[in-house]
């Protein structure tokens, strides 16, 4: 039986409850929900990236990007992402954001996507992205 290892990036904080920013499990790894905040300075509490929503999803797509790389993936092993917005005006700029985001990285098939609004988010933050990523 493979075991379950949690994966966190040196660019993450611990996350504020008991879960874990990513697992793997065999060629399994689940990325959690990321949102947009720098990369983790010690002593200092996380800071998003800015306040738009240009800003916020590039860093949370980079955010899912460390999750994956710490975990032995990339973009090309992921087959779907969860996007949640906390406002439906944001749907066509998102939309953008990430196709744009995507067209660099030179992905060769894009994943399976989902994208939902959710208002559960922390003040300030637009964008919640996860990802689930199959290797090998």
């Amino acid at each position: 039986m493979t075991e379950k290892t949690a994966v966190t990036p040196g660019t993450h904080t611990t996350p504020p409850a008991r879960f874990s920013h990513g697992v793997r499990k065999g060629n399994i790894l689940q990325v959690a929900g990321q949102v947009g905040f720098l990369p983790h300075v010690d002593g200092q509490p996380p800071t998003p990236a800015g306040p738009t929503l240009r800003e916020q999803t590039l860093q949370t797509l980079e955010n899912v990007r460390s999750v994956l790389e710490a975990g032995g993936a990339g973009w090309d092993d992921v087959m779907m992402i969860r996007v949640y917005l906390t406002d439906t005006g944001h749907f066509a700029e998102m939309n953008g954001i990430y196709n744009g985001y995507f067209e660099e990285q030179g992905l060769k098939e894009a994943p399976a996507a989902r994208t939902t609004v959710y208002v559960g988010l922390p003040a300030g933050l637009l964008i919640e992205i996860d990802a689930l990523a199959v290797l090998g």
